[in-house]
Parts: C-alpha cells; sequence; structure tokens
C-alpha cells in the first residue's frame, strides 16, 4: 500500500470519527477515555478514544503533526513499521493514563495524542539532528525539542492546572523509543548518546512517581 494512501487513511478515520463525535454527545460519551467505565471492563475505550477530539483545533493540531512526521518513520522504517509504531503508542498512552489515574473514577480523555506522540518521538529518535519549528518559528534541534517536550509533560502531570492528557503524551512517546529501537536495535550502538539523552526523561517520570512526587 501507497505510504501517504495509509497516513491520509488514519487521518481519515479520525476526522470522520471525531466529526461525529462533534455532533452526537451519546456516540461520544460511549467511545471516550473514562476510568470508571474501563474499570468496569469497557476497556474498547481505551483504544476508541484515540479516534475523538475535542474540536476543530485538536483534530488538526494532531492530524497535522502526524502528516509531517509519519513520513520519516516510514522513510527510514518502513509502512508496516510506522503502523507498529502508531498503534502501540497509541495502546501505551492509554496504558500509562490507565495506571496514572486509576484511582480518579471520573477521570475522561480523548485525542489521538499519544499516538501521534509516538510517532514525533520515534521520528526524533531517528533523526535527532533535524531542526523544528517551536512555536512554528524557534528552530531547535529534534532531539532538544523532545527532551524538552517530556520534560513539560511531567510538569504539566504534576500541576494538573489544564485538560491536556500529558500523561498519554508521555506514554506514546515511550511506546514510540521502544518500538523503534527494537525494530532499529542497531542505533543502540551507531547513535548511544542520542539514545541516552532521549532516555532521561522517561526515567525522571519513573523515578518522580516511584517516589510518590507524581
Amino acid at each position: 500500500m501507497d505510504t501517504s494512501l495509509v497516513v491520509y487513511i488514519i487521518i481519515a478515520v479520525n476526522a470522520i470519527v471525531s466529526y461525529k463525535g462533534f455532533n452526537d454527545t451519546m456516540f461520544f460519551r460511549k467511545y471516550e477515555f473514562h476510568i470508571g467505565s474501563i474499570r468496569a471492563g469497557e476497556q474498547y475505550r481505551m483504544f476508541t478514544s484515540a479516534f475523538l477530539h475535542a474540536d476543530l483545533v485538536h483534530l488538526v493540531f494532531n492530524m497535522l503533526t502526524l502528516y509531517f512526521f509519519a513520513p520519516v518513520v516510514v522513510h527510514y522504517m518502513g509502512t508496516a513499521p510506522f503502523l507498529l509504531v502508531y498503534f502501540a503508542s497509541l495502546i501505551c498512552g492509554s496504558l500509562l493514563t490507565l495506571y496514572f489515574h486509576k484511582n480518579d473514577y471520573s477521570y475522561r480523555a480523548i485525542g489521538a495524542s499519544g499516538a501521534v506522540t509516538g510517532v514525533l518521538y520515534s521520528a526524533i529518535l531517528l533523526v535527532p539532528d533535524m531542526t523544528l519549528g517551536l512555536y512554528f518559528i524557534i528552530p531547535v534541534p529534534a532531539y532538544i525539542f523532545g527532551i524538552g517536550y517530556l520534560l513539560y509533560s511531567i510538569y504539566g502531570m504534576k500541576a494538573k492546572n489544564d485538560n491536556i492528557g500529558h500523561t498519554a503524551h508521555f506514554g506514546g512517546a515511550i511506546g514510540g523509543y521502544i518500538i523503534t529501537l527494537s525494530r532499529m536495535p542497531a542505533m543502540l550502538y551507531d547513535n548511544t548518546l542520542m539514545v541516552i539523552l532521549l532516555l532521561i526523561p522517561i526515567i525522571i517520570l519513573f523515578v518522580l512517581q516511584k517516589s510518590g512526587k507524581l
């Protein structure tokens, strides 16, 4: 299957499901990520919630990020591994969210951010020296952006002062990191420094969680 077609299909499914959710509250509530419902047996929400979005801006931002970074992953790893990164990151984002919020039965979340962040982190791991535009203006090396993004996600998880699913972002990044290295283990030797640098925020997260500071 053509690479661009695969990405377009994912974007189309997100758009169609999200549009349905925009206009059908019952549909939205049935398929969103909701801790109480998941713990009551509706585990499908951990997957379906990743195709719902809060509004058009949320949807467009996620899909644009996917559109720009998916080709990097496909170029270096192939279409099937890209799909593995996307869907494994989606599940990792949901699992980490469930782990951190398992006792908050009212916690809700939606969006493809976990999957998209996994693709983003995979692309950064593959091409750490590419330049990204912070706020679409300030040029920043990809690995600096990746590390800073996850450190900000940790801050967001601690502060809990917005409606952003920082935990899903982080879980997705972990998924993208693990799948990419499992598919391309030579990176451990060829680019050891970057592999270690991009691992640091992940270690920090679990150290903070273990010490009860999250």
